[in-house]
């Protein structure tokens, strides 16, 4: 899934921290690098966000503030008065053509903040003020991805176990399910599936797990009894997209069984226009992003009429194999 890391950049201040050997013992081969802050390295000039992703490296850093962030006006809130995200990690070990986050950071190194109680005590700080969360935690990343040498997410499970008012949201297109199976579902955890038509997850999707490994990962949660997220998102509008798309709805009604699913998600392309100009710069063979997109005020997304013809086909696609009361449109 992911290429062993040849260099690992290490924060002088958590070079002694147990998560950061635990990490350092999964690539013995490794060569550690000290650094004074993990910015001065992801964050420096002059770096090619495509080469840097042929061969990342791995950055091990202490979160110093912010572990809670407003969640954006992309993403669905699923009517949550306070939807919130934080960043346990920065950069994916996928390479799918349409991710902003080759937009957004300067580098294609990954970043792993090691000090996971700053982020627990945050939360149960604003827990204590607010009553309630929903809080999104595989945001800038793919976390369920990187289980098997960062395991944040058992550790979330656990705490949220501890923590009635905390809601998770716990994105992927991992087939890593097995790296938490064997923890009790909790209801009020959502593990999220992003999927795609196999045809657009084999070329633009770099390096996901294929549509059927993902289908499989799914019916395992469902039937061993999570609240299971489906999200088509972005519907991208290829050659072909309807027949693509259409024939995704049927494999899913094939596949899933209804009960299990608490909702689809499904949307169209929607970007902040500065990230789109970087990743049209770095990615000049995406044929993706060269649509005649609609601008409106920062925000670049596919015309209204563009828009509502994916919606209205995928809706009624879905709607013959699941209730519409499971089809939830999270931007139009």
């Amino acid at each position: 899934m992911f290429k062993s890391f040849s260099h690992i950049y290490i924060e002088d201040n958590i070079k002694d921290h147990f998560r950061t050997k635990e990490i350092l013992n999964r690539f013995p081969n490794a060569i550690p690098i000290p650094i004074r802050h993990y910015k001065d390295s992801f964050n420096r000039n002059s770096q090619n966000f495509r080469i840097q992703k042929e061969s990342p490296k791995l950055i091990l850093a202490e979160k110093k503030d912010q572990f809670l962030y407003k969640g954006s006006d992309f993403s669905p809130n699923f009517s949550h008065p306070h939807f919130y995200y934080n960043t346990l990690a920065l950069n994916c070990i996928y390479d799918c053509e349409y991710c902003y986050l080759q937009g957004m950071f300067p580098s294609a190194n990954l970043v792993l903040f090691v000090n996971w109680e700053d982020f627990f005590f945050a939360t149960k700080e604003f827990l204590d003020k607010n009553k309630s969360l929903y809080l999104a935690l595989s945001y800038d990343t793919d976390l369920l991805a990187l289980e098997s040498f960062f395991p944040a997410t058992k550790a979330w499970l656990e705490f949220a176990a501890n923590e009635l008012n905390l809601s998770l949201e716990i994105r992927t297109k991992s087939t890593n399910y097995g790296q938490i199976s064997k923890y009790s579902p909790n209801p009020n955890v959502i593990l999220a599936w992003t999927i795609s038509p196999q045809s657009i997850i084999e070329s633009i999707e770099h390096g996901t797990p294929s549509l059927q490994a993902r289908l499989k990962a799914i019916t395992q949660a469902i039937k061993d009894g999570w609240k299971v997220r489906i999200c088509i998102d972005p519907i991208l509008r290829v050659p072909e997209w309807q027949t693509h798309y259409q024939s995704l709805a049927d494999e899913l009604g094939k596949e899933l069984n209804m009960e299990g699913i608490l909702d689809i998600s499904i949307g169209g392309f929607r970007m902040n226009v500065d990230f789109l100009k970087r990743m049209t710069d770095l990615r000049k063979d995406s044929s993706i992003l060269f649509h005649d997109f609609e601008k409106k005020d920062k925000i670049v997304s596919y015309s209204k009429l563009e828009t509502e013809e994916i919606i209205n086909l995928m809706s009624g696609a879905l709607e013959k194999h699941f209730s519409p009361s499971q089809i939830k449109v999270s931007y139009s």
